[in-house]
């Protein structure tokens, strides 16, 4: 079987790896429009389980990504100079480049040369493939170009943001929210490495709006989000990467294959960067598809197996997703909150946890959430 994966982030390369791993004699050809060492963002977090999801399947990949892995087990939230720590609640993260520095590495071991700096610019391209995996990202040419066959459906979140890294590392998973006279920014944070860190800067509209965001460069941003998190980046600087305001996209498919053509990661769908899933998902669909395609005889049946077996599975997923960026749409009226009820909205606020279940996996905050509003 000839395979076409279009795209070289997380998802394609971990499917082009894997499918080669296990069929050696098939014939795989990753393309990805930019250089091996381009990418966008920081670092990717990771929820609790971490990799868990992969050891069963792939230890060996495993081994290799965990040492360069920085993990913790609680979330810290500032507000208003006060700090309050959620225990149990862990995650880990790496650099985005480092994980796709070795996951290029593991795509070349198994006999795969990755076509970098190679841009598909129509499907016709590839009418010598049997299978062609869209693996190209939010702003996938072929969700675009077949996106009724697809039944594609794309909008945005209202609120702002720009992703920034920075040098001062953090202890934990951290939320910065900071009021001012012109509106409220809130500042996702966290390590990747020994000596950087993710520093996420997000606002509502109005907030954006009142800064005159639109009209400045990256560097005026840049400047302003420097100052309004002064206290908390401790004289470190933000470094920008391609840091332009951007409005999340949400993207959902209906329909998971058209023909031969099949959808996997943030081309099929998109979780949102609050619940720290959209690198986790892509690998688990290369993982789907991966089993469907060899649970099947043809390529039609298999590529229906991954969607019926697939997305429910991920529709939770990115639903929960929804409901937590629904909480970020309004965390200006949430900050209003004293600061256990703003840390108890925070936590239960994608709908998933309820008491019982906060007693068990955070009892040191529940105690002293339970403690404050005077409850048994």
């Amino acid at each position: 079987m000839r395979i076409a994966v279009i795209g070289g982030g997380p998802g394609g390369l971990y499917f082009a790896y894997l499918w080669k791993k296990r069929h050696p004699d098939a014939e795989i050809d990753l393309f990805e429009q930019n250089a091996a060492g381009a990418t966008w963002g920081f670092g990717v977090v990771f929820s609790e389980q971490a990799l868990d999801f992969l050891r069963a399947d792939d230890p060996d990949t495993v081994d290799a990504i965990a040492p360069q892995m920085e993990s913790w087990q609680n979330i810290t939230l500032n507000l208003r100079g006060e700090s309050v720590e959620i225990d149990g609640v862990g995650f880990a993260s790496i650099g985005r480049l480092a994980l796709l520095t070795l996951l290029q590495g593991r795509v070349r071991s198994v006999g795969v040369t990755p076509r970098f700096d190679t841009s598909v610019q129509s499907v016709d391209q590839l009418r010598d493939y049997d299978l062609i995996v869209a693996a190209d990202g939010l702003n996938s040419m072929v969700r675009r170009d077949f996106e009724t066959a697809f039944g594609a459906s794309v909008s945005h979140s209202s609120n702002k943001f720009a992703w920034y890294g920075t040098t001062k590392t953090f202890a934990t998973l951290s939320q910065t929210f900071v009021a001012t006279e012109l509106g409220s920014f809130n500042a996702h944070h966290y390590r990747y490495a020994k000596d950087m860190s993710t520093f996420l800067v997000e606002c509502d509209a109005a907030t954006w709006a009142a800064y005159g965001f639109a009209d400045g460069s990256i560097e005026d941003s840049q400047a302003i989000c420097e100052q309004m998190f002064a206290a908390t980046l401790e004289g470190h600087r933000l470094i920008s990467n391609k840091s332009v305001w951007r409005n999340f996209p949400w993207i959902w498919n209906e329909r998971w294959s058209h023909g031969n053509m099949v959808l996997i990661g943030d081309a099929l769908h998109s979780a949102h960067f609050s619940i720290g899933s959209g690198t986790r998902l892509a690998i688990e669909d290369a993982i789907a598809l991966t089993k469907a395609l060899e649970a099947e005889n043809g390529i039609p049946a298999a590529l229906a197996r991954y969607e019926s077996e697939r997305k429910p599975i991920v529709k939770k997923l990115v639903t929960a997703a929804r409901t937590s960026a629904d909480w970020y749409e309004h965390f200006p009226t949430h900050m209003t909150l004293d600061l256990m009820d703003f840390a108890y909205s925070y936590i239960t606020r994608s709908g998933r946890i309820d008491n019982a279940r906060l007693r068990t996996m955070s009892p040191a905050f529940m105690a002293r959430y339970e403690a404050a509003k005077g409850k048994s």
